[in-house]
């Protein structure tokens, strides 16, 4: 996309919020803390989890990324190769591999200043490879453009997703939606390695 989305300030969220969360994920949301970036279209499409669950689970993954149709559109890059290339990247590219590093370090920052998960990862590979695109475009949305240089790659490379509108209409009651968000989740879990790096929602 010429334009990425704007940056979004966090906020509490809503019943409306949840509403729509559940709706893009098929599922009660776990963990939720807040609304780390709201779509132009005005629906979250990046949450923050708490490091712990309700049940003192550890949940390393910070930011979330609940739209499906990003969610998508992300699942499309991956599988045409974009990881392998942007990780080989990181290896013959000292400037790139630095601000990659750096982008690790501010996720464990923002995650610690919650609570320090000792020995956990950040998420999504970092700092030496790519192993899960969803994670760092959520993570280049909520911190904003300059942070995340390989998340900001990845979403230069989307299309924009909200331009049909809202992928979800919350009806307020415990239907699941439009069921696009069905399975979305999973990639951000396991779909890219290690078990409990990324973790479902």
């Amino acid at each position: 996309m010429d334009t990425p989305p704007p940056q979004t300030e966090p906020t509490a969220p809503t019943d409306a919020d949840v509403r729509a969360v559940r709706e893009q994920l098929n599922r009660v949301p776990r963990g939720l803390r807040a609304i780390a970036h709201r779509c132009p279209c005005g629906h979250p499409d990046v949450v923050e989890t708490a490091p712990r669950l309700e049940d003192g689970t550890p949940f390393p993954t910070l930011y979330y990324l609940t739209c499906p149709r990003a969610a998508s559109a992300i699942g499309t890059l991956e599988a045409g190769g974009v990881m392998k290339e942007m990780t080989a990247r990181l290896a013959t590219d000292p400037e790139l591999a630095a601000a990659y590093r750096a982008a690790h370090e501010d996720y464990i920052a923002r995650r610690d200043a919650i609570e320090v998960l000792q020995g956990f990862p950040s998420a999504g590979g970092m700092p030496d490879r790519v192993k899960c695109l969803h994670v760092l475009v959520a993570h280049a949305l909520a911190a904003g453009p300059g942070v995340n240089p390989l998340g900001d790659e990845a979403l230069a490379m989307l299309p924009e997703w909200w331009r049909k509108g809202p992928c979800v209409t919350p009806c307020g009651g415990d239907g699941g939606g439009d069921g696009a968000g069905a399975g979305q989740g999973d990639g951000q879990r396991d779909g890219h390695g290690e078990a409990g790096e990324e973790e479902r929602v």
